[in-house]
């Protein structure tokens, strides 16, 4: 009876640290099952943020403008802060420095909020609507758009980016991208997009980034003023040591008019689509190194169980792959962008 009785004390004590060390786990680093959708409200429970800034277009909000709301964040913020971007077109570009991490900017859905500019530049982070130089940063139901015309083919005046994201740990969740060249510059740093629509023609996805795409939808736009089928990226991966890469994972990609899964932007350029669909806007030959005279050796340009009339293997270009599970494992782990430590929920 006395063994009885100390067991269950035993017990009860096991569960009561159970418990604990599961509440009192960091927000970071957890996955969700496929029945749970990452919301705004999951977000913010995970994150632990009790500060919110509310952005209101018609003036029923503490600003109007959403570079006002981040103005007025102080430098050195150490603690996460929402910006509420609620439902309107706000034309205006928008800026987050170096100097002020911890923001989580959330919208009321990409169809309803959006941040919109119109610009071109021979300069790509020039023309961004939006830029995000700031590292643990958050946007949640937000569509970026850079509505300038599509411009004269191989000229100065040609970039018109959506997004520019340049630090570390940034995530984008339900957002959407447009713009026609050069959409989304991802140029350094880990990055996280979940579920979110990436539009354009010619090397819409394209920088140095260390970055997972889960189930994002990729929709092409046939580029009329050139023969040459256009590009969804062009990683630019320059050294064998660096860690960085884009990672497809389950997504979908559409349009119209012909389109390459990307192009070589360096030496060791790194693009793999696993379990992706590929509609028939993806050309045969699968992948170019237009305008890359270098050597094709150690690319990685992959593919790993992709479907759809543009997944065929034949007629890929001779250096790109068809990967197996193994040679693909170490890219669909959330590992590969050390989710775990800095992600507050993700797919996995």
């Amino acid at each position: 009876m006395a063994y009885s009785s100390s067991f269950h004390a035993s017990t009860f004590v096991l569960a009561i640290i159970l418990i604990f060390t599961l509440c009192c786990m960091p927000c970071s680093g957890l996955g969700t099952d496929a029945k749970m959708v990452i919301d705004s409200p999951l977000l913010t429970e995970r994150l632990g943020i009790n500060r919110t800034i509310i952005v209101d277009i018609n003036g029923k909000g503490d600003f109007k403008s959403v570079q006002a709301a981040i103005d007025s964040i102080p430098e050195g913020n150490s603690n996460w802060v929402i910006v509420h971007v609620r439902k309107g077109i706000y034309r205006e570009k928008v800026h987050i420095p170096k100097t002020k991490p911890y923001i989580f900017m959330r919208g009321n859905g990409k169809g309803k909020t959006a941040i919109v500019w119109s610009q071109s530049s021979e300069d790509n982070v020039a023309s961004a609507t939006f830029k995000a130089e700031a590292k643990d940063f958050i946007a949640f139901g937000i569509s970026f758009k850079n509505e300038a015309p599509t411009g004269v083919a191989y000229t100065s005046q040609n970039q018109s980016v959506a997004a520019f994201v340049a630090a570390d740990k940034i995530a984008f969740y339900h957002c959407a991208f447009y713009s026609t060249h050069n959409t989304l510059f991802d140029y350094k740093g880990r990055h996280y997009y979940e579920s979110c629509y990436i539009q354009g023609s010619i090397d819409f996805i394209f920088g140095r980034g260390r970055s997972i795409f889960y189930g994002c939808e990729m929709f092409v736009i046939a580029d009329e003023r050139v023969t040459i089928h256009g590009s969804i990226t062009a990683q630019h991966r320059e050294k064998e040591h660096e860690i960085s890469g884009f990672i497809f994972i389950k997504g979908k990609v559409y349009g119209i008019g012909g389109v390459h899964l990307g192009r070589a932007k360096g030496p060791f350029s790194r693009v793999i689509f696993a379990m992706t669909y590929l509609s028939k806007t993806i050309v045969p030959e699968g992948w170019t190194n237009w305008s890359y005279d270098g050597s094709t050796q150690n690319v990685l340009m992959g593919e790993y169980k992709t479907h759809g009339p543009g997944g065929t293997v034949e007629g890929r270009v001779p250096w790109s792959r068809q990967l197996t599970g193994q040679e693909v494992a170490p890219y669909l782990s959330i590992d590969y962008i050390d989710g775990k430590n800095w992600l507050p929920a993700y797919w996995q």
